[in-house]
């Protein structure tokens, strides 16, 4: 009886040891990890004021061998004041867990009344590891009345050809015009290359 006490209490022992060995060798690891941010989607993004509709940021956290990082925290940072928005919640901020590829998405952005141009701070950090990144958007407000750039292009379109045609209709009406006038009030053939002027 007490010999398999004496084992089970080695048993216990070694297994504490061997957990521990384990767990130094991931802190290890992890500290010579080096993460940077991706960004997927959202930069360069122009958002729909009118509509309340933006662009979700879309970023992978990646070490320095590119592989991606799972389950780190990424905070997604929106400016206080000027051109911006908001996530869930009317928070100028979220925070989410990057998933088994190493992406994480600022989910319920909405941009706010204010147009301009305005940047996203992105950061996570691991083992003491710090990594930043910005995403660029801007918020715009629709032209009243809906006119698309394709209908502005089409309109601009006909109105050269409206323009152009008139031109040449008024070109040939300058033209008919001029020569009735010469052959109505000269009475007279000039003939290139011959010395003498003959009436007609």
């Amino acid at each position: 009886m007490g010999g398999k006490t004496k084992m089970g209490g080695r048993w216990t022992t070694w297994a504490a040891q061997a957990t521990a060995v384990l767990l130094c060798a991931a802190m290890a690891h992890a500290q010579n990890i080096v993460p940077r941010i991706e960004v997927l989607e959202g930069d360069g993004a122009i958002n729909n004021i009118r509509l309340h509709r933006a662009k979700e940021p879309v970023v992978r956290v990646v070490d320095q061998d590119g592989h991606p990082i799972p389950n780190v925290a990424v905070t997604f940072l929106l400016p206080g004041t000027g051109a911006g928005g908001s996530f869930a919640g009317d928070k100028n901020s979220v925070t989410v867990m990057t998933d088994e590829n190493g992406k994480a998405v600022g989910q319920g952005l909405r941009p706010n009344g204010s147009a301009g141009q305005f940047q996203i701070r992105v950061t996570t950090s691991l083992a003491g590891q710090v990594a930043t990144a910005n995403i660029s958007q801007t918020n715009a407000e629709p032209a009243q009345g809906g006119i698309s750039s394709k209908t502005i292009a089409l309109l601009a379109i006909l109105g050269g050809a409206a323009a152009a045609g008139a031109a040449v209709a008024l070109g040939k009406g300058k033209s008919s015009s001029g020569s009735s006038t010469t052959t109505s009030t000269t009475g007279v053939v000039i003939t290139p290359g011959q010395p003498t002027i003959t009436g007609p």
